[in-house]
């Protein structure tokens, strides 16, 4: 089974948390805190790998969760780091975020990667908050949650070649001849179901060809199957088009004509690749008669021509050399190198009223607070002291907040008060 799209679930593993542990051993008096911080949590990371040609794998599961940090302990114990769970996709794979339809990343070459959720950070331990005036922490913070998120996968094949066509027009026969790939053959319409890849291999040279299902006329409106991989065509270099000589009703020119519009009404960028046409079934009369009449049409064409039987393997050796010549030339190779994306800034700081409370956004403050229990006395005033520092309560007094209104941070509810002092006090569970 061919599969060319999948939705899955992604989750990096949650951070261990923090350890609250005190020294208690013989002849070591006043030992003071060594809880240690939780372990991190492991990512959700996907590879390309060239060994893979379809996201079936995704068809049978779909939820994927690293493996989470373990927790601190005493004695300023790390917790382990979580692992980190490496999927492997086709070379050729698109990711994009399922909620904003945002590219995250293109994996055009083997042995790619992109991090696609990032596993959570261990809460610090006890030890960790102990300063000369707080020498007996009570508190330690809870691991962060890893990011989770449903991520879109779309496979559009990489080959050197694209073979393309009206249905019946040989593309599955040639395909078989010149590579050891075995698409279905059939003498009816639609043989193939979906693409088909296969090597060329010779001494000085080597290219990999795909056979894209046939085209009808109104493909690009969603008419036959061959619409469904048009996307695939996109990633070659060198189109052939593969016109079926003795066909009386779809004529060379005119299969020529609907192949060319499909591909300008789907993409009009196609039409600046690189292409070379193949006049395919010389071995019946009906081409043979018509032999002069085609080099007449395809002459003013102005592109390389061949003539060819795929049955016979008449004249492939000279077309597996004219593909050579015409694409050597646009070959690249890819630079093994990783895209180096903009991180968010942390420091934008903003409130925003809604409904009867206000709602901080600050990736910093709003982190520390959910890693904390702010519901213990000292954990709450290292995290007023850090708000405070931080600047959080003249963001208050710029933006106007009233007395007693509400400031929602993170997962905790503040009543905000002005006088004598600007102050947070945290409500009730």
């Amino acid at each position: 089974m061919f599969i060319d799209k999948a939705k899955i679930y992604v989750k990096g593993g949650d951070g261990g948390n923090g350890c609250i542990s005190f020294r208690r051993e013989k002849f070591t008096p006043k030992g003071g805190p060594d809880g240690g911080d939780g372990g991190k949590g492991g990512d959700v990371i996907l590879e390309a790998d060239e060994n893979l040609d379809t996201l079936l794998d995704f068809y049978y599961k779909r939820h994927f969760i690293a493996e989470k940090g373990s927790h601190g302990r005493g004695k300023n114990q790390h917790g382990k780091n979580g692992k980190d769970l490496i999927i492997k996709v086709p070379v050729g794979t698109l990711v994009f975020d399922a909620e904003t339809n945002e590219l995250i990343e293109d994996l055009i070459y083997a042995g790619q990667r992109v991090i696609v959720a990032r596993g959570g950070k261990g809460g610090r331990g006890n030890s960790s908050f102990a300063t000369s005036t707080r020498q007996t922490p009570y508190f330690a913070e809870k691991g962060e949650k890893g990011e989770e998120r449903w991520i879109y996968l779309e496979l559009k094949i990489i080959a050197d070649v694209g073979l393309v066509g009206l249905p019946n027009a040989g593309k599955s026969t040639l395909l078989s001849q010149i590579t050891s790939a075995h698409p279905e053959i059939g003498d009816y319409p639609f043989t193939t179901k979906f693409p088909n890849l296969g090597v060329v291999q010779r001494d000085d040279f080597s290219y990999t060809v795909a056979d894209i299902p046939g085209l009808i006329e109104g493909a690009h409106l969603g008419k036959g199957m061959g619409h469904e991989f048009l996307r695939h065509i996109e990633r070659t270099r060198l189109l052939i088009f593969i016109l079926d000589g003795s066909d009386k009703i779809n004529s060379p020119e005119r299969a020529y004509s609907i192949l060319e519009r499909e591909l300008e009404l789907y993409n009009p960028k196609l039409l600046n690749k690189k292409r070379l046409i193949a006049i395919n079934k010389i071995d019946l009369p009906e081409t043979q008669e018509r032999m002069e009449e085609i080099k007449n049409w395809i002459s003013q064409k102005n592109f390389p021509y061949i003539f060819i039987s795929a049955k016979f393997k008449w004249n492939l050796e000279d077309l597996i050399n004219l593909i050579w010549e015409n694409l050597k030339e646009l070959i690249e190779i890819p630079q093994m190198e990783l895209k180096e994306k903009e991180e968010l800034k942390e420091d934008i700081i903003f409130l925003e009223k809604e409904g009867e409370y206000w709602i901080l956004y600050d990736k910093k403050s709003v982190s520390l607070a959910n890693r904390l229990n702010l519901y213990d006395f000292q954990a709450q005033s290292y995290f007023i002291n850090y708000i405070r520092r931080r600047g959080i309560l003249k963001v208050l007094r710029k933006n106007k907040v009233k007395d007693g209104e509400h400031i929602k941070i993170g997962d905790y509810l503040f009543k905000y008060y002005s006088s004598p002092h600007s102050q947070l006090i945290l409500e009730n569970e």
